[in-house]
């Protein structure tokens, strides 16, 4: 009768690797637990669940292995535990990368999960958003596109789903890679703020070595 009043254990599997993938019952407990840790100063990424870990959950967190027990304390402190702790000491639990940039001629798009941002990489415009199927969609895409990447809003400040958290993870990839390629010859400078242009002197030669690695997903 008093069991579910009982505080869940977390289940924990050896650890083998200096990875971890913590991994949880809903998405809003993903985003919680990304940014109760990103607070605290960890270095943690929000990636997909490899197969043998899907839950219903779509996105696990990626995180120092050695720091499991801080990370496990803080976040069962905060009503935000995870359902598995897992280390990733084979191929067969390899996280999903969210992200897939593509490049087609003078657009860039950038694919987190669902969720696709196009912009002109002469001009930082952004040209197109599309995806997801949430009800802010069109709203954010509304709010977005014909705007360059310094003026247009972040998506996590205009929407309130998951495809609004996937598009922010798309969009801060795009101006990553946009104040990227201001170092290549034939393209322009992206107009990006120094607040935003995080990688600011970057050359295009970073940017190359991103690129091939994702050119072959498509969309």
């Amino acid at each position: 009768m008093f069991s579910k009043f009982r505080k869940r254990k977390v289940k924990t599997v050896p650890a083998t690797g200096d990875r971890g993938l913590l991994v949880f019952e809903h998405t809003t407990a993903v985003i919680r637990a990304e940014r109760l840790l990103k607070q605290q100063g960890w270095e943690v990424r929000v990636v997909g669940p490899p197969p043998e870990l899907r839950t219903g959950c779509d996105l696990v967190i990626e995180f120092p292995l050695l720091d499991e027990l801080a990370v496990v304390r803080l976040l069962t402190g905060a009503n935000t535990g995870p359902l598995m702790v897992v280390p990733v000491n084979s191929m067969l639990l390899e996280p999903v990368d969210l992200l897939h940039v593509k490049e087609l001629g003078r657009y860039l798009m950038v694919r987190a999960a669902n969720m696709k941002i196009t912009v002109d990489k002469e001009t930082g415009m952004i040209v197109n958003v599309s995806g997801g199927g949430c009800p802010d969609v069109p709203y954010l895409a509304e709010q977005m596109v014909n705007k360059s990447l310094d003026e247009a809003p972040a998506p996590r400040d205009v929407g309130y789903t998951l495809c609004a958290y996937a598009l922010q993870i798309a969009f801060d990839r795009s101006v990553e890679l946009c104040s990227a390629l201001s170092g290549r010859s034939l393209t322009r400078p992206c107009p990006l703020s120094p607040e935003r242009s995080r990688l600011k002197g970057t050359t295009w030669s970073w940017a190359r070595s991103v690129l091939p690695s994702t050119v072959g997903h498509r969309p």
